[in-house]
């Protein structure tokens, strides 16, 4: 899986502190579950943006696995939730996207080990 890319507009920060909430971002990106797979939602590539405004809130586009996911409507605020609780961040807001369509070339090198598909 290609490292998701994780913006900041605001020149203020520097890189060192970027980078720090960047690793922040991602650690409690890894803290959310499908419940229906055993693998975090980063690691199984349903994170297609991520990106950091010039107020420190966090804007990220996500997908499910299946647009008919049980958990679809209690996902995103999990996600929200857990980004939010970021050192830093000043807010999240997810929105759902479907294109381009998850697959499972998507997952990581880990989120297949994990699901043995290695």
């Amino acid at each position: 899986m290609n490292e998701k890319n994780i913006s900041n507009n605001d020149e203020v920060m520097d890189n060192e502190a970027v980078e720090k909430l960047t690793e922040d971002i991602i650690a409690s990106l890894k803290t959310v579950y499908d419940p229906e797979i055993p693998v975090d939602i980063y690691e199984l590539g349903l994170i297609y943006r991520v990106d950091l405004d010039d107020n420190s809130h966090v804007n990220i586009d996500m997908t499910l696995t299946a647009p008919g996911c049980p958990v679809a409507g209690e996902m995103p605020k999990w996600v929200e939730d857990a980004v939010s609780n970021v050192i830093g961040v000043s807010g999240a807001t997810v929105t759902m996207v479907f294109d381009p369509p998850w697959d499972m070339a998507m997952m990581s090198e880990e989120a297949k080990v994990a699901l043995n598909m290695i």
